[in-house]
């Protein structure tokens, strides 16, 4: 794991690697570190899964982001880091990154959706936000302060573009850097931003060859076929919003099943800077490198 900090103690943190084979995050993080701006308030950066990301692979022994809280004594490998990584996070609020084999824009995660979850996510570029609470189990969005953020589809150009991005708005939707900085395309907070909430996994058969006929975030009726394994379709039930959902993406689901519960605006109203987490004074900056 390596991290590096500007400032003294900081409480905002952002996360890449998480799974070694996501790089998108990390790019985006060594291009800040090749130069990093003038921050404003302290900040770490955290390339989580080192070891997983030089081989371009998810995980070594065991998923990171399934690992939580960790072991300390624990032979795996990412039982051991998930265990480094949130005594590394503990108090910050913190934007994990990863991309995703389903959907090529970025959109948020969060264990629940509160005022203050809702505040971050609004200052975000992103199409969407999942509230995951049931079926989290193991993830770092299962703590309190953490957004992930999907950038964009696995190992994309676009992905890593992405990544930049969101690390960017996040900073200054965070007061780590000014909003009068310049790399925010769009300062102004995005209130209809849809919130949906996962209901169910969607099983995959054992097949040689899945298709999904669907769109992420679009509602499916009951009765339309979604998706097929070896040509025999898998027909909804009952309507619902597919969620991470692609043909190769996981080994035994196609994705997740959802519902829409509403906008932004309807948790935090117009003014989502009266939940945010700014206000923290500025202070010297100076940096640190370890690599565990």
């Amino acid at each position: 794991m390596r991290i590096r900090e500007f400032g003294d103690d900081p409480d905002v943190a952002v996360v890449a690697a998480v799974h070694g084979d996501e790089p998108c995050g990390s790019r985006a993080v060594e291009a800040i570190l090749d130069d990093p701006p003038a921050f404003e308030r302290p900040v770490k950066f955290v390339v989580a899964n080192e070891r997983a990301l030089q081989r371009g692979v998810r995980y070594l022994d065991d998923d990171l982001n399934r690992a939580f809280p960790g072991d300390s004594a624990a032979e795996s490998h990412e039982r051991r880091l998930a265990d480094r990584l949130l005594a590394e996070l503990d108090g910050c609020t913190t934007l994990a990154l990863h991309s995703t084999q389903s959907y090529a824009d970025p959109f948020a995660l969060v264990d629940a959706v509160d005022p203050e979850t809702a505040a971050l996510c609004a200052h975000l570029p992103v199409d969407a936000v999942v509230e995951t609470a049931a079926y989290a189990g193991g993830r770092l969005i299962d703590y309190p302060g953490t957004v992930e953020v999907e950038c964009g589809l696995q190992w994309s150009e676009a992905a890593a573009e992405n990544a930049r991005r969101l690390i960017d708005a996040f900073l200054v939707a965070t007061d780590v850097l000014p909003a009068s900085s310049g790399i925010d395309p769009d300062p102004d907070p995005d209130l209809d931003v849809p919130i949906f909430r996962l209901t169910g996994r969607v099983p995959k058969a054992p097949a040689q060859e899945h298709e999904v006929f669907v769109e992420n975030f679009e509602r499916v009726p009951a009765g339309v076929p979604f998706a097929s394994a070896d040509g025999d379709d898998h027909v909804a039930d009952e309507p619902f919003y597919p969620i991470l959902m692609s043909a190769e993406g996981y080994e035994s689901v196609f994705g997740y099943a959802g519902e829409r519960v509403g906008r932004l605006a309807d948790v935090i109203g117009d003014d989502p800077d009266r939940h945010s987490s700014r206000g923290a004074s500025s202070t010297s900056v100076r940096s640190r490198s370890s690599i565990q």
